[in-house]
């Protein structure tokens, strides 16, 4: 698998100005038996000529419709074939050698079903995303996220879950998993995905040899708390095992309800309780869902919930870390859960 070929799949939506630095990077280190399929989600930037005229070999696709970026991937990896699929952010610029040691990941560490390259930003000096981390309630967020690249360490490692802009699939499981849902549109299939691949045996990483420079921010408004808070209990209801989810549903009510003046005083409750109406008027094709997903689980409870964390070190939660007791009582309520899984 060291020279496994790599498929890359890069979704854009208005991303012409973005891949006029993208893909130049990109295609240099492409190798003979790679592919390269860009997915246009109905641009009005003329990004599918732009696209054509930077990358001629490419495979570009226009849906004609903006699919979002779980609906896009799927038709990426639908028009590829290689044993390897790299979905790549548009603006998530490759330093040399990425693809490179992204490839030759999928020798080192067999047992991966996915992996991300080290995500920066600020011209490469700072860390977008080391390895994405998990909540126990399900919030996911960027890893070591503002550290300096220089204190990382230099070695593949295994993550919570793998960043979804430069991220390695092995195909056979993406095929196994079914790949992204349509249904998220965008944000947290990455960590919908990994958690499902978890669950099915394979371990997630980080190859940090592997680079690229991210034009990231967190906030864009009140529609990605919707597709964030929406998402989140869609994943916790597919991937998390029975005994883990009976545990966890009195942590994650009482939660639910506290997020209420959290969201009001951020300015996103309307987008919050959209989100939760979403999650109820779906809830029974998300039990569906759930039976298809729980039926790939292989190994223990406990080590899939190895992979969570109780940290309260991102974004979603830094308003309950500040609460007197919080910190403390949900690391506390989470260290009870892990010994009854044990």
């Amino acid at each position: 698998m060291a020279g496994a070929a790599v498929a890359v799949v890069v979704v854009c939506h208005d991303s012409a100005a973005d891949l006029a630095t993208t893909l130049p990077a990109l295609t240099a280190q492409l190798a003979p038996g790679d592919e390269l399929v860009l997915v246009d989600n109905a641009s009005a930037d003329g990004t599918p000529a732009a696209a054509r005229a930077l990358a001629p070999a490419a495979t570009v696709i226009e849906t004609g419709a903006n699919l979002g970026f779980a609906g896009g991937c799927n038709e990426g990896a639908r028009a590829s074939t290689a044993p390897l699929l790299l979905f790549l952010n548009p603006d998530a610029v490759p330093a040399p050698g990425c693809v490179a040691a992204l490839r030759e990941c999928a020798a080192r560490r067999p047992a991966w079903g996915a992996w991300q390259a080290l995500v920066t930003m600020a011209g490469g000096a700072l860390v977008n995303s080391a390895g994405n981390e998990v909540h126990y309630l399900g919030f996911g967020w960027a890893g070591r996220c503002g550290e300096p690249v220089s204190a990382l360490a230099n070695e593949p490692a295994d993550v919570g879950f793998a960043s979804g802009a430069a991220l390695v699939v092995r195909r056979e499981a993406w095929d196994a998993a079914g790949g992204f849902d349509d249904r998220y549109f965008m944000y947290g299939e990455d960590l919908d995905l990994c958690l499902r691949l978890r669950l099915a045996g394979w371990g997630i990483g980080i190859e940090p040899r592997a680079a690229v420079e991210h034009d990231y921010e967190f906030a864009k408004g009140a529609y990605k708390w919707f597709y964030l808070e929406r998402n989140r209990w869609w994943t916790i209801l597919a991937a998390y095992p029975a005994r883990l989810l009976a545990l966890l549903m009195p942590a994650l009510l009482c939660f639910e309800l506290a997020l209420l003046p959290v969201a009001w005083r951020g300015g996103w409750l309307p987008a919050k309780l959209r989100a939760q109406a979403a999650v109820l008027r779906l809830l029974p094709a998300m039990l569906r869902r759930r039976r298809l997903v729980q039926a790939t689980r292989r190994g223990p409870d406990a080590a899939f919930a190895a992979a969570l964390t109780a940290s309260l070190d991102s974004p979603y939660l830094a308003a309950a870390a500040r609460v007197p007791g919080v910190r403390a009582a949900q690391a506390a309520y989470w260290r009870a859960v892990r010994a009854a899984l044990r």
